[in-house]
């Protein structure tokens, strides 16, 4: 078995994560993004769109003052689905963040048309992202 193949997919999420502003370039016009902070009550469960998906990353860049790094350690694709295992750095209010998170990629025709986020815990990402306010639970 030859161990070294990368699959295309595996290429285009790697150019991803180094540049999360140039998303548009790899999603489809109707993509969905289930985001990290689902399920607490005044954020957004999905975002619908490559516009707004693309609006949704430059925000996540916005709100860590540019300092967004996203530390890859794995990546793994298919035809269909790919997967990006790391750890979200970045620095807000004199502090760093460091979370893990789980990427996870539906692809089809080679365009990204689904997009899951994953946080290790989606409450401390959201109050470090929001500059320590409190968010308001379910």
């Amino acid at each position: 078995m030859d161990t070294s193949y990368v699959h295309p997919n595996a290429t285009v999420l790697r150019s991803l994560y180094a540049d999360l502003a140039r998303i548009a370039d790899y999603v489809d016009d109707d993509v969905v993004l289930h985001t990290a902070q689902r399920g607490i009550v005044g954020r957004p469960s999905k975002v619908h769109g490559k516009e707004a998906v693309l609006a949704h990353e430059r925000d996540l860049i916005r709100l860590t003052g540019h300092t967004l790094v996203m530390d890859v350690e794995h990546i793994t694709a298919n035809d269909e689905f790919g997967a990006v295992l790391g750890t979200l750095r970045a620095h807000r209010d004199r502090r760093d963040i460091a979370m893990p998170f789980c990427g996870l990629w539906r692809f089809k025709g080679g365009r990204i048309v689904e997009h899951w986020e994953h946080a290790y815990d989606p409450l401390l990402l959201d109050r470090s992202l929001t500059g320590g306010t409190e968010p308001v639970t379910p």
